[in-house]
């Protein structure tokens, strides 16, 4: 079951490589590791990906303390030792900065991701790391599209591939076309050490949790769901939307007055 499951999981990062080039050879790929089952899942993927494709690249595995009490960041350390892996351990206190900043009301994963993926930043120019890989897979990516339209009023969701806005860095998300339960599978089978975040993961009342709350309902009903919305983000009409400026870029045809209905009509 662990065999078919990876080949799944691979066959997965082979298409997003090939659609997006999220890397190649002579890259030095460094992994964020947090020490949940999607960045656990990426490095050890990425390894048999090293071990099958005719061209050599690097993986390094970087994990960063934030100051969350308890931390135990012995736990993955010694996971990255027992792999064989090369490595990198951070201590960086943001936590103290994020209770200072963010009302307890408030959900504190922006400020802590912002301050998180600013000192990876800097960690991967020092080691001279080309791609910064994450662990988002295709689960986060819909979320993400469906929390921007309904609380931004943006039609975006998170690119495979993107560069920092200094420009020293590329990061790249090879499980973009994963689905979450196929990582959660995996991550069992495999039995990874899975260390759980307590500052953002103990609060109530997460938009992101009510959106994944959403797609499970409606994937109940329909399993295709998930897919289609993946499939929406690769098949944009952009002469069926609003923004001007996007139809005018792309030169695209006015809609035709037979356009059709969505479902039950409503567009």
């Amino acid at each position: 079951m662990l065999e078919k499951l990876e080949k799944k999981l691979l066959g997965k990062i082979a298409q997003a490589n090939k659609d997006f080039d999220l890397f190649g050879p002579g890259d030095r790929v460094m992994v964020g590791v947090s020490g949940g089952k999607d960045s656990y899942a990426l490095m050890v993927l990425l390894r048999e990906v090293q071990r099958r494709v005719p061209w050599d690249f690097e993986i390094i595995g970087v994990n960063l303390d934030q100051g969350h009490p308890g931390f135990p960041g012995h736990v993955i350390e010694d996971w990255f030792k027992t792999e064989g892996f090369e490595y990198r351990m951070l201590t960086k206190d943001t936590y103290s900065i994020v209770l200072e900043k963010v009302p307890a009301t408030k959900t504190y994963c922006s400020l802590c991701s912002r301050l998180r993926r600013g000192i990876l930043y800097n960690c991967a120019a020092e080691l001279g790391a080309t791609k910064m890989a994450l662990g988002h897979h295709r689960d986060d990516l819909i979320e993400t599209l469906l929390l921007n339209i309904f609380y931004s009023g943006q039609l975006k969701a998170m690119a495979p591939k993107v560069y920092s806005d200094d420009g020293r860095n590329v990061v790249v998300r090879p499980l973009a076309y994963c689905a979450e339960e196929d990582i959660a599978e995996y991550a069992r089978l495999r039995d990874f050490p899975i260390v759980p975040c307590n500052l953002c993961g103990s609060q109530d009342g997460m938009k992101r949790q009510e959106v994944k709350a959403l797609l499970s309902k409606m994937s109940a009903e329909n399993p295709k769901i998930k897919g289609n919305l993946l499939a929406a983000l690769s098949n944009v009409q952009p002469s069926h939307l609003l923004d001007r400026g996007l139809i005018s870029a792309l030169g695209a045809e006015p809609a035709r007055s037979a356009d059709p209905m969505g479902v039950d009509g409503l567009g």
